[in-house]
């Protein structure tokens, strides 16, 4: 029985630690090609595979398009956000390069907190 317990007690150790991770402020600055972050800056093309740690984080296979619309500014600047179809997130600049810049100047915004949420379907999923 205590045994059980230990085992449980574990799991949501590691549960909590998780839910942390994938909550975590990435950076307090980023740069969009609008205010509202909503206009493309770029089309992207994968360099290599890229299978993201967490949620947030957007996977890929080399050769596929993407399009970028933030990139992480000051503490974190090598992290860009994205669209593949409809899946969204994270990935390093290193893993693709630019074949189209849809923006040419570029505004630097702070992130909010919901910019480091998981997004499922239509709805943010809170650990």
């Amino acid at each position: 029985m205590l045994r059980i317990l230990d085992q449980r007690i574990l799991l949501s150790v590691i549960s909590f630690l998780t839910s942390l991770q994938s909550t975590k402020v990435l950076s307090a600055w980023k740069k969009c090609g609008d205010r509202e972050c909503e206009t493309a800056m770029s089309r992207v093309q994968a360099t290599t595979d890229y299978l993201g740690p967490d949620c947030r984080y957007l996977n890929f296979k080399t050769g596929e398009e993407i399009m970028v619309y933030s990139k992480l500014s000051r503490k974190n600047e090598n992290l860009w956000t994205g669209s593949k179809g409809k899946d969204f997130g994270y990935f390093p600049k290193d893993a693709v390069k630019i074949e189209e810049v849809l923006i040419a100047e570029e505004v630097e915004v702070l992130t909010k907190e919901t910019d480091f949420l998981c997004l499922h379907g239509d709805k943010y999923a809170f650990e």
